[in-house]
């Protein structure tokens, strides 16, 4: 990667002043989209956690176990995330903006079951604990001057480990395995959070000259998407260790 001033000067026809207040607020769009997010989120996770009338659409009231519904939504997700990959490109900012809420909320019906399971003050205290450590490997991803995309790939060939050794554990219920798999997804999601904020500022600094409002706009929601899915999942793995079970 080149330094970050030595980019800047290739933005022909761009002040470096520019782009610092372009990079600024983009950044800013980012981490906004990304938050509201977040609290869609936490708001359908929690209606849902906590209502046993909901809880039991997706899964059994006894065992917590999902039923089809609740298979359903827990691979939506993943589903989701490829299709808007896939459709990005022709989608409006603002379609792509709803998709993303849409997206946000689908993901608290896939998660709601962690209200059932752990107690409410820890998954509190795992949130906050979550936000900080994101706070500062964001804040490292950004500053840094070392290029982060060898990590990346590195980073990328094990989160497909993971995935895949989560899929076995379905069947095999491996506590051991499970340990492993958590472990592994905390450093995983702690390198990626660094590894996205620097691509999504290279990204921006890349394509400042051309100043592309659309372009920006829908490259804010996939950077916010990144993110967003670096902190639920770094959240996922940490309540595996910090949880208090009910």
């Amino acid at each position: 990667m080149a330094e970050f001033d030595t980019i800047r000067s290739h933005a022909g026809g761009v002040s470096a002043a520019q782009i610092d207040a372009g990079l600024r607020a983009h950044m800013n769009k980012v981490y906004a989209t990304m938050s509201v997010g977040l609290l869609v989120t936490a708001g359908a996770a929690w209606a849902i956690g906590t209502s046993p009338a909901l809880m039991q659409i997706f899964r059994d009231p006894i065992t917590l176990q999902p039923n089809i519904l609740g298979w359903a939504a827990m691979f939506a997700p993943l589903i989701m995330v490829f299709a808007f990959g896939a459709m990005i490109n022709r989608m409006s900012a603002s379609a792509a903006q709803l998709f993303f809420y849409a997206f946000s909320a689908v993901m608290g019906i896939s998660i709601s079951w962690i209200f059932a399971v752990f107690t409410g003050i820890s998954i509190v205290q795992t949130f906050l604990i979550t936000a900080a450590a994101f706070a500062g490997l964001s804040l490292y991803g950004y500053t840094t001057k070392r290029n982060l995309s060898g990590l990346g790939t590195f980073l990328m060939m094990g989160l497909i480990g993971i995935i895949i050794a989560m899929i076995v554990n379905i069947f095999i219920a491996s506590s051991a395995l499970h340990f492993v798999i958590s472990v592994a997804g905390v450093l995983i999601f702690a390198g990626l959070t660094a590894y996205d904020t620097q691509k999504i500022k290279n990204d921006y600094i890349d394509h400042a000259r051309h100043m592309d409002e659309e372009w920006l706009a829908k490259s804010a929601i996939m950077g916010a998407l990144s993110l967003y899915l670096d902190f639920i999942n770094l959240f996922m793995f940490l309540l595996q260790f910090l949880g208090n079970r009910e």
